[in-house]
């Protein structure tokens, strides 16, 4: 604006982000109807809701396309956040964890190409993008203005499906400045981060003391969630930087992971009660127990020595083993509320999501497996009363969230997506190495048509029902693509390798 010095310092990466100089895409939305036969195709016999509900959210998915305008200077086709009309980032970033997997039918990857094409000279990147006109909705030092930082991990998940370099290396230049830019200003002089109950995405959860806006402030604390995330987004920043030959980027983000590693194991855990917790501004841990001490699993970053302690508390009744698994807010917490709350306690499919990658990053295929399926049962009846998906969940029976919006896709679409092709029926990609991970516990008949693999490969896999979990399964594979597919059954204690 006139009469305003321009504070932007600029980082020599976006001028390699491609999408900044983008002309916008036109070309037409296709239908759901169109499409449908491209989408995977499950089946799991005696759970036909489950298979509705998987094509309803397919069916919300389509209707919440929309094309880049004039106005708002997007330049890719999308999909809507379907909070409000705005494109939120965090919200994207976990609607493409499940809409990845309908590639085939719509590249809704693209939808973070009209995050990267707002991205300023410096780096920065709105939490929330007006759909109108294409302005922030924060000034970019706004303390709520942007975050969580998940965009790496987002577009990593993408390329062990798809295996696509292209587009790692296109989209690289971005998250980089991305991530540099919160590191430059979103740190404490210790290097640790900071964030706000709108910049860590969980608005309203009791972390910060009675003066400070529970939405707005940061309180002067540590960030649990914010420093994982980081520890998190430099580890896969590094690991791209290696594919891509960025050797300089590469030693940088590695730097700041162990860096962050070790500050967050010597100084935010609390070896009393075994858990990761923010900082207040005296260093003390705060005690508050919530759902952003599990990012520690999903980054990798917890020691083998705590393993044991942090999958403890969500097997704990009184905290994170409630009916409906698992709630935001540990229910021993006197601000616990049992109708959810929004972040208070209620079920939300973006962190249950990421609890479940972490558990399997570490190994613990059981304890997935059975929240899984908690997660999932609670989702399909809900369906079955509401004919919807809700934005979250009660913890103690299964209905919405109090408040929760409906026809949420929106990451209302994980769980019956993305869990039940990962962790129901048990498929979990690795295409990077040609590897397909096929844990099999359902006892029923079950497979996927369509199931996508790598830039064309297209799998079909069928399993026969079993008597038992000892007993060996009877598959059926269909692949116009050589693959390694490796089958673990009888609760991972038994595998087999298939070469296709």
């Amino acid at each position: 604006m006139a009469g305003f010095y321009d504070t932007h310092v600029r980082n020599p990466l976006t001028d390699e982000n491609p999408f900044r100089s983008r002309t916008r895409e036109r070309s037409a939305i296709p239908g759901f109807r169109d499409v449908r036969s491209l989408l995977p195709d499950p089946w799991w016999t005696g759970h036909e809701t489950a298979i509705d509900c998987w094509w309803k959210v397919w069916e919300l998915a389509f209707r919440n396309i929309k094309q880049p305008t004039k106005q708002n200077g997007f330049v890719s086709r999308y999909i809507d956040t379907a909070f409000n009309d705005n494109l939120f980032m965090w919200d994207s970033c976990f609607i493409l964890l499940f809409a990845r997997y309908g590639s085939r039918a719509f590249n809704f990857q693209r939808t973070l190409d009209n995050l990267y094409c707002k991205q300023h000279s410096d780096g920065f990147i709105a939490r929330e993008i007006r759909e109108s006109d294409g302005s922030d909705c924060q000034h970019r030092f706004d303390p709520s203005s942007t975050g969580p930082n998940v965009l790496a991990w987002t577009e990593w998940e993408y390329f062990l499906v798809f295996n696509d370099k292209k587009r790692l290396k296109t989209v690289f230049p971005a998250l980089a400045a991305y991530h540099q830019w919160l590191r430059k200003y979103h740190t404490w002089p210790d290097g640790s981060y900071w964030a706000t109950g709108w910049g860590c995405g969980m608005d309203n959860q009791p972390r910060l003391g009675p003066d400070a806006h529970f939405a707005y402030d940061n309180g002067h604390l540590t960030w649990i969630d914010a420093c994982f995330q980081q520890a998190f987004s430099a580890d896969l920043l590094s690991r791209m930087a290696v594919i891509l030959g960025r050797k300089k980027e590469a030693a940088d983000f590695r730097s700041e992971a162990d860096r962050l590693t070790k500050f967050v194991n010597e100084k935010m855990w609390d070896e009393k009660t075994g858990f990761y917790y923010d900082l207040d501004p005296e260093g003390r841990t705060t005690g508050v127990k919530s759902v952003a001490g599990f990012w520690g699993l999903l980054a990798g970053i917890v020691p083998d020595g705590r393993i044991s302690q942090m999958t403890g508390h969500l097997e704990k009744k009184s905290e994170f083993n409630r009916p409906h698994r698992v709630p935001s807010l540990a229910a021993s917490h006197p601000g616990y509320t049992a109708g959810g709350g929004y972040w208070k306690g209620a079920i939300w499919p973006p962190t249950n999501y990421m609890i479940l990658r972490g558990l399997t990053r570490y190994g613990k295929d059981d304890l997935s497996h059975e929240i899984a399926m908690n997660h999932h049962a609670n989702v399909v009846r809900v369906f079955e009363k509401t004919g919807t998906v809700w934005e979250n969940y009660a913890p103690e029976k299964a209905v919405p969230g109090n408040p929760a919006k409906s026809d949420f896709v929106g990451w209302g679409g994980v769980p019956p997506v993305a869990v039940f092709l990962e962790y129901v029926l048990g498929l979990r990609p690795d295409t990077p190495n040609n590897t397909l991970v096929w844990d099999i516990r359902l006892l029923e008949a079950h497979g996927v048509k369509r199931y996508p693999f790598g830039k064309d490969g297209l799998l079909g896999l069928s399993c026969k029902p079993r008597d038992s979990q000892s007993e060996k399964p009877a598959i059926e594979v269909s692949s116009n693509t050589k693959l390694k597919l490796i089958i673990k059954w009888d609760k991972g204690r038994k595998s087999s390798l298939i070469r296709i």
